[in-house]
């Protein structure tokens, strides 16, 4: 069999253009991998930021707990101790109240005018010291939450 000078230069060009074409497809694979590491540094840096953001939002929150708590247990402590004062006759809880003016068949041994101040009974007391406390923490909720909105969700 002869090689006509034909054959040869096709048999040398395709033997060259297999390595060009191994060449080239290594390049394409090398681009397409840099790439995919640039947008996994972009994703990795954004996931960082996202994590730094909220870490600071996290700690911004339990500050605000800690603070609405700690306000939250004086308030309580506070009427708790108003309340043992009340109870031990130290203090008392006196009301704003106005009594009529009796008629004069009403007028006996046992007048208005006789009557001592208008005060709480036990039972109202106990229920006015309930709802100072729920009072108390109403107020740190209401707090707690509008500190949260401003400095965590209009962030």
């Amino acid at each position: 069999m002869i090689i006509t000078p034909f054959r040869l230069f096709l048999a040398v060009a395709l033997t060259g253009l297999i390595p060009l074409f191994w060449f080239i497809q290594v390049v394409q694979d090398r681009d397409t991998a840099r790439s995919e590491r640039d947008l996994a540094q972009i994703e990795v840096s954004g996931l960082r930021e996202a994590a730094r953001i909220s870490g600071e939002m996290l700690a911004a929150r339990d500050e605000i707990d800690l603070q609405r708590t700690q306000e939250l247990s004086n308030a309580l402590n506070q009427n708790d101790g108003l309340r043992l004062s009340v109870d031990a006759g130290h203090q008392r809880l006196r009301l704003a109240a106005t009594c009529s003016t009796p008629k004069p068949a009403q007028t006996g041994a046992g007048s208005v005018a006789d009557a001592g101040t208008a005060e709480l009974t036990a039972n109202a007391r106990s229920d006015y010291f309930t709802l100072r406390d729920q009072l108390a923490l109403s107020r740190q909720m209401i707090l707690g939450l509008q500190d949260h909105v401003r400095r965590i969700c209009l962030r």
